[in-house]
């Protein structure tokens, strides 16, 4: 083979067809506000779980279903109706290998979470993109109309990622009316920062789906733990889709102890809650357009001037996400919340990097 062109086998067309996506990890020292993550730390029980874990444990198989019974207690629903996911990104892939084919397609209010189109692209199905209303208002009127016989799946996030917007719930009802023929999931990753739910409707409506996240509030982003919650009988097909042991052992361990300490979580709540308030106050007395938020984070728009600005706060030791590249953000750049200790940092590094790159409100329309 010496001097010849290497042969690679085929890649498959599903493959080929899937949008790409480059999270910009890469150097995160600093602050990190640019991933909607929990930015401290999770409940030091988690720690103290991971330390009991011995050899032998990590030599069997993880067993999830003891989990899903205790989150499906947390959650008031039966058994039956809860799937612990490998992070809410394998909830979405499961979700478009289940209902997605060739000849269906998906519907999605955009701007959105990107991993719904990334997974729903490697199917032969079609993505049909809803524009948000001026302000990033829930397009309604427009998803309504959107529905056709073809459409299998619709995806909610709610709060919105990245405008931190929420639906109310009398437009949800609506879709899930409007679409019988269709999953609806409600993607509520920001659930605990917004404290509204339609979680109750599992079993009561056939086609609502709610997914839930470990990542944000309790702060298990590097363990990978999301939940999948819908009526007994889609959730059989939903098991025949997922890898049994997507979820890992250690995960798993950890997740008990994170639902142990409800003071914890409480306290990381309220501290996210007053940070929010206070970071929205400070990008009033600045004069700087944002979208209200309803999660843990603040889409800010600084226009012109918005790569200066990743860079100047980056510099300053604190790492912000630029969205410009999502649909309608041109120019805007998210920022996570914490306790407000980091807001305060947030804020004064906010101000400098401001100074520095000379930015105007005249510049936001640019």
């Amino acid at each position: 083979m010496t001097g010849a062109k290497l042969q690679y086998p085929p890649v498959s067309t599903a493959v080929r067809r899937m949008k790409e996506y480059h999270p910009p990890l890469g150097d995160r020292r600093g602050l990190r506000l640019d991933f909607n993550e929990n930015t401290l730390a999770c409940t030091p029980r988690v720690v103290e779980a991971l330390r009991g874990i011995t050899a032998a444990d990590l030599t069997r198989y993880p067993e999830r279903e003891p989990l899903e019974r205790r989150v499906a207690e947390h959650l008031g629903l039966a058994p039956g109706q809860v799937l612990l996911t490998n992070g809410v990104d394998e909830a979405i892939h499961v979700l478009c290998q289940t209902y997605l084919e060739g000849g269906t397609e998906m519907l999605l209010p955009v701007p959105t979470y990107t991993m719904y189109e990334v997974y729903a692209s490697g199917i032969p199905a079609r993505v049909a993109c809803v524009p948000a209303e001026d302000g990033f208002r829930f397009p309604l009127n427009g998803l309504l109309s959107a529905i056709t016989p073809a459409t299998r799946l619709i995806c909610i996030a709610n709060p919105n990622s990245p405008t931190g917007q929420a639906v109310r719930r009398e437009d949800l009802l609506r879709v899930f009316e409007a679409a019988p023929h269709a999953a609806v999931l409600i993607d509520e990753a920001y659930f605990h920062f917004h404290g509204e739910t339609v979680l109750d409707l599992i079993g009561r409506a056939p086609n609502v789906i709610v997914a839930r996240t470990f990542s944000k509030a309790y702060g298990l982003a590097g363990l990978r733990l999301g939940v999948l919650c819908a009526a007994e009988e889609p959730m059989l097909w939903m098991h025949r889709a997922i890898s049994p042991y997507s979820v890992n052992s250690l995960a798993l361990t950890c997740l008990g102890a994170a639902l142990d300490d409800e003071d914890y979580l409480r306290w990381y709540v309220e501290e996210v809650l007053a940070s929010r308030t206070e970071f929205q106050a400070a990008l009033d007395r600045l004069g700087l357009p944002y979208s209200r938020s309803r999660a843990n984070f603040v889409l800010v728009q600084i226009g012109a001037q918005h790569r200066a600005f990743v860079e100047a706060m980056r510099q300053r030791g604190v790492l912000v996400r630029d969205r410009s590249a999502d649909p309608g953000c041109d120019g805007r750049v998210r920022v996570t919340l914490g306790p407000r200790e980091h807001t305060k940092q947030a804020i004064a590094a906010l101000e400098a990097s401001l100074a520095a790159i000379g930015w105007t409100p005249s510049g936001v329309n640019a």
